[in-house]
């Protein structure tokens, strides 16, 4: 809004050309979604604590433990997330371009299905809420629309088609079936940071790493000489997203503030599902979402543990982990949960430096 209120103006006041630059803006958002964030946490989680008795039921399938540390601590965190983030964009974002809107929906959208989810199990005070082919459905819809949003936004043929890292200038073409591909991007990365998300901090941390590469890249995808120079694919527009990110950031950060151990709020599905969609979106628009697998490779992991797990179960009757996800599995060795989040967020920062240079390998 600030930009397309502001920035036509400074042909007559100098200084408010800041707002015509892509970097003020996304720093602009960071703050700005960080400082709502810390305005609104406190009475937020206070509201969702007096609304939710006894906080989000704990699976009884899980860590013993959690049965005692994590009991009572509200959920639905991911609903300051969503407000930070959005009134951020709407401030600091220019409102006329379409991938801002299409990358805001599928967040929204996202975490409207987990809102809905979260809900259920308050009410019926169980660990199941939505079921899977429900959520999936939703997702798929969502996802779909905004797929086909993208594609009209995007010229050919980098519309229906996928970079591959590594190689310069390179494509390949999918034509429809790019949708869905799109679609096992969108709906796979959100319930992959959604199995994530079962420590205090653990989702959220490289959640904030893979924005903030992802800002990079956006921003680089969207500028005609750094992707000439880089060799990668210039989508004219998707610099916007940077701001985008930042607002992400920020409403990251002022989660991981409350939700550091011991978590104050969890971000429930309303957080991961929104997230997860969030990177994925940014990663179809941007012609990365290889990339994402790299740079996001703990969500790939996590993901990857409880597959093996259930074939392994179904298949042979026996179990490859103590415990899936991967997280639960070192729980179960006897690691502490700050060790193990630690630790995850190392692996996240190397995977995310090995994803940027992607950037310049080629």
């Amino acid at each position: 809004m600030l930009y397309n209120l502001l920035s036509p103006l400074a042909t007559e006041f100098g200084p408010l050309n800041l707002f015509r630059y892509i970097t003020f803006r996304t720093g602009g958002a960071v703050f700005t979604a960080l400082l709502i964030s810390f305005v609104l946490g406190p009475p937020l989680i206070r509201w969702l604590k007096s609304r939710q008795n006894g906080g989000q039921p704990i699976r009884e399938d899980g860590p013993q433990s959690h049965l005692l540390t994590k009991k009572g601590t509200p959920t639905m965190g991911g609903v300051l997330i969503l407000i930070a983030l959005t009134l951020s964009i709407l401030l600091w974002a220019d409102l006329s371009n379409g991938f801002v809107w299409a990358a805001l929906f599928v967040t929204v959208g996202f975490g409207a299905v987990g809102f809905v989810d979260d809900y259920r199990k308050l009410t019926k005070r169980s660990s199941k809420g939505l079921s899977g082919k429900m959520k999936l459905l939703a997702q798929g819809t969502i996802g779909t629309i905004a797929t086909l949003w993208i594609i009209h936004l995007t010229p050919e043929p980098l519309a229906t088609g996928v970079a591959i890292p590594f190689v310069k200038q390179f494509l390949v073409p999918l034509g429809w079936f790019f949708v869905a591909w799109a679609l096992f991007v969108l709906v796979g990365t959100s319930n992959a940071v959604n199995l994530t998300d079962g420590l205090d901090g653990l989702a959220i941390g490289p959640v904030l790493i893979t924005t903030g590469c992802f800002a990079l890249i956006a921003y680089l995808a969207g500028n005609a000489v750094f992707a000439n120079y880089l060799q990668i694919h210039f989508v004219r527009g998707s610099g916007e997203l940077a701001v985008f990110c930042g607002a992400l950031l920020g409403a990251g950060l002022g989660f991981l503030w409350f939700n550091a151990p011991p978590a104050m709020v969890f971000m429930g599905d309303t957080g991961s599902l929104s997230l997860g969609g969030a990177l994925g979106v940014i990663s179809v628009i941007t012609k990365h979402e290889l990339v994402l697998a790299i740079i996001g490779g703990i969500f790939v992991l996590e993901t990857i543990s409880v597959i093996v797990q259930v074939a392994s179960f179904k298949l042979t009757g026996r179990r490859v982990f103590r415990m899936a996800p991967l997280h639960h599995h070192f729980e179960q060795k006897g690691w502490k949960e700050s060790t193990i989040v630690i630790r995850f967020w190392i692996i996240a920062m190397v995977l995310a430096l090995a994803g940027l240079s992607t950037l310049k390998l080629r």
